[in-house]
């Protein structure tokens, strides 16, 4: 963890092509432990979901450079180690266990739908909710889930055309993507045994959430590009 934390740390000071390429062999060492880590999530994560486990490493994980075309800030690279497991790898459906290792207490666990561009993907969902209210409603009011997260997500300012406004789950119906952050700060990941044994159980409280997401989604096509 050390190692990952003082690359990240370094390029967040000095987020600039030229340190980064004088650099590349702290990046590689760094991206080596990265994949490790993952690995072990990996491993752990599918004592209760077995789905996950046939991925690489390599092929979970999203690259450091940052596209800058549409950003007021210009800065080449983003100083966090970004990986997103689940039964289809890294595609953002169906959803899976997302995890960012950023330096400033911006480190998080995450799960559920982050993308909010994919219109049919949202239109399922919110389809699933409207039929599924009670099963969404005890998935979120469950005491383990209130204990860790809050359902987060970009929302309309009021209930889409052609849903009930005085639907149970109309607040909900509003959004276009649902997905849970779990904060982790840098004291806790000095120890990587410790940060997987509680990174694999914030996973698995999340998991109810991101199975009947999967369950909504299921059959969505990604966009060709």
């Amino acid at each position: 963890m050390q190692i990952i934390m003082d690359y990240l740390n370094g390029l967040s000071r000095n987020n600039d092509r030229e340190w980064y390429h004088a650099h590349k062999a702290q990046y590689q060492e760094a991206n080596a432990a990265f994949e490790e880590l993952i690995q072990a999530l990996i491993l752990e994560i599918g004592k209760f979901d077995t789905s996950i486990l046939h991925n690489q490493p390599k092929e979970l994980t999203f690259k450091l450079v940052r596209d800058t075309r549409f950003s007021h800030d210009k800065s080449p690279y983003n100083p966090a180690f970004r990986a997103h497991i689940s039964s289809m790898g890294k595609l953002p459906v169906p959803v899976g266990y997302y995890l960012m290792i950023k330096p400033g207490d911006q480190s998080f666990l995450g799960g559920g739908l982050f993308a909010d561009m994919f219109k049919d993907a949202t239109t399922m969902v919110r389809d699933y909710i409207c039929a599924h209210s009670g099963e969404w409603d005890e998935i979120i009011h469950a005491a383990k889930f209130q204990e860790f997260f809050t359902v987060k997500g970009s929302a309309l300012k009021n209930v889409p055309r052609g849903y009930d406004k005085e639907h149970p789950q109309a607040e909900y119906l509003k959004y276009k993507s649902w997905y849970l952050e779990y904060v982790i700060k840098d004291e806790d990941l000095s120890d990587a045994a410790d940060f997987i044994a509680h990174a694999v159980k914030i996973y698995q409280a999340m998991k109810p959430f991101n199975d009947y997401l999967n369950r909504a989604l299921a059959g969505f096509q990604m966009p060709e590009r």
